[in-house]
């Protein structure tokens, strides 16, 4: 199928993505063919990245169905006929290999017709041009037999400037054609995997005026840009929440009810669904899962978490001194996910007999604030490495936190624990507070700290040297006090409120 009218290609706007757009341009600017390949979870905004990226008039959008791979080449045939004016019908191209030669045919006749224009040809759910892994690795060895031809190395002299973009959401399956012993391997000029948006963005999408909303909408929807495009920002953040993922007829709610039904190869849906909904529960080690779901703690469920994982919708954690052998610990990944297994699946029966607005004042906004102390400890981290560049911050190469017990089996919980790149550790504390935190939050961190560090906790001892930085992120700012304490600690700290998390001058 063809790509929207620039007039509708054009008309919503675009958020984040500058960089991927900037490279993709960059990729139609050179003379000669380029490859790229594109892949991320489904609804993350892969084709509405592609149909923004380049007029209409310069390029070719296709999205297989996920019917028969003859009824897919039928309909790109039709498609390329109508976007082309070539006089092409299916039976002229009765092979995948007739297909990619056509699309280079085209390319070429448009460049000699208009040397300036450049052809962007976008294959989107490419894996639903063949059946199984073994089929599409021969629908890309015919790709690669055309790119490696004749027809677009072309004559000296007549360069080809063509891009030809794969696209795709079964993930794995995608970025197996970039890896060694796939046809193409060493042929694509550009790789990506898109990422769902960080909080910053995410609020961009969402629209919401106030700070503490937009943190709200990120710790509810996520980062999945097709679940905070169905937010009316002429609403309230209630009525969204309410409406969209509340209701059983909700919008996001009927998404995500659905979204492991939607994934290629997933076969007995229902164990991977049970798994997420133990995770969710807290069950967070292997064993814990299997006794909860009723699954075997054996190979196959290794397998499912693994795919889970490689999905998005788990993901892997554990304390920043784990060892190698010690039990991986899981959560679930992504915030509608969670905010779904925890409000809206146990509220499910109710949910069908009494209004949404009431199970929201009840049994969702009296919780809310509690729900969003952990998921305000992603943003700090994302915060930060937003703006670390910009304030010239520490690199941080990978951001952890830490729970275990001290010498006396009394519990130690730390928000941050960051080794950085130039060999100190930075630690510190993240809270959801109305109002100003006080001292009492620096003194406790740092107890915690002393504690660990005489329970041989080695990162607790390079965290109290006097040159390891403190991160402190609090909603509702700190007190004069709190900012006395930490200056009479000698720690260097970056101190930011919810302002400075939407703000490049922040106190530092």
């Amino acid at each position: 199928m063809r790509g929207p009218p620039a007039s509708r290609a054009f008309s919503e706007p675009l958020v984040d993505r500058d960089d991927e757009r900037a490279e993709l341009r960059a990729l139609v600017s050179r003379a000669q063919p380029s490859l790229a390949l594109l892949t991320g979870r489904r609804r993350v905004g892969k084709t509405f990245l592609l149909a923004h990226t380049w007029p209409n008039e310069q390029f070719f959008l296709f999205t297989a169905a996920r019917t028969s791979p003859e009824l897919n080449r039928r309909q790109l045939v039709h498609d390329i006929a109508a976007w082309s004016g070539a006089p092409v019908r299916p039976e002229d191209a009765p092979t995948w290999r007739a297909i990619f030669r056509l699309l280079v045919s085209v390319a070429r006749h448009r460049a000699a017709r208009s040397p300036s224009l450049r052809t962007v040809i976008v294959l989107d759910e490419f894996q639903y041009l063949a059946d199984g892994d073994a089929g599409l690795a021969a629908v890309a060895s015919e790709l690669n037999a055309v790119w490696e031809s004749r027809e677009v190395a072309g004559a000296p002299g007549a360069p080809l400037p063509l891009l030809i973009v794969l696209a795709g959401s079964a993930v794995h399956t995608m970025e197996a054609l970039a890896g060694g012993g796939s046809p193409l391997y060493g042929r694509f000029d550009w790789t990506h995997a898109l990422q769902p948006f960080t909080y910053w963005h995410a609020a961009e999408l969402a629209g919401f005026t106030t700070a503490r909303d937009r943190v709200r909408a990120y710790g509810i929807f996520g980062g999945t840009p097709r679940y905070l495009a169905a937010i009316d920002e002429r609403r309230s953040l209630a009525e969204n929440v309410t409406s969209l993922l509340l209701s059983p007829r909700g919008e996001v709610r009927m998404l995500v009810e659905t979204a492991l039904d939607q994934e290629d190869g997933l076969r007995d849906v229902s164990k991977y669904r049970a798994i997420v909904r133990a995770v969710a529960d807290g069950c967070t080690r292997r064993n814990d899962i299997a006794l909860r779901t009723g699954l075997s703690n054996d190979h196959a469920l290794r397998e499912k978490l693994a795919t889970l994982t490689a999905l998005g919708y788990l993901e892997t954690h554990g304390n920043v001194d784990a060892k190698p052998n010690d039990a991986v610990r899981y959560r679930v990944a992504d915030a509608a996910f969670r905010f779904f297994h925890r409000f809206v699946a146990p509220n499910a029966s109710i949910l069908e007999r009494y209004p949404a607005a009431r199970v929201w004042t009840e049994s969702v906004a009296p919780h809310l604030d509690s729900w969003m102390g952990h998921e305000f400890e992603r943003i700090a981290m994302q915060a930060y490495d937003r703006r670390a560049s910009a304030l010239d911050l520490p690199l941080v190469p990978q951001w952890g936190r830490w729970e275990g017990v001290d010498r006396a089996r009394q519990s130690l919980e730390i928000d941050i624990v960051a080794p950085l790149a130039d060999g100190r550790c930075m630690t510190g504390a993240v809270k959801w507070d109305q109002r100003p935190i006080g001292a009492r939050v620096h003194h406790e961190h740092m107890d915690m700290l002393r504690r660990a560090a005489d329970a041989g906790r080695a990162w607790a001892h390079d965290a109290l040297a006097s040159d390891a930085p403190l991160y402190y992120v609090a909603a509702g700012g700190f007190t004069s006090n709190f900012r006395a304490a930490v200056a009479a600690s000698g720690h260097p700290a970056i101190m930011w409120s919810l302002a400075d998390v939407f703000d490049n001058d922040g106190t530092i």
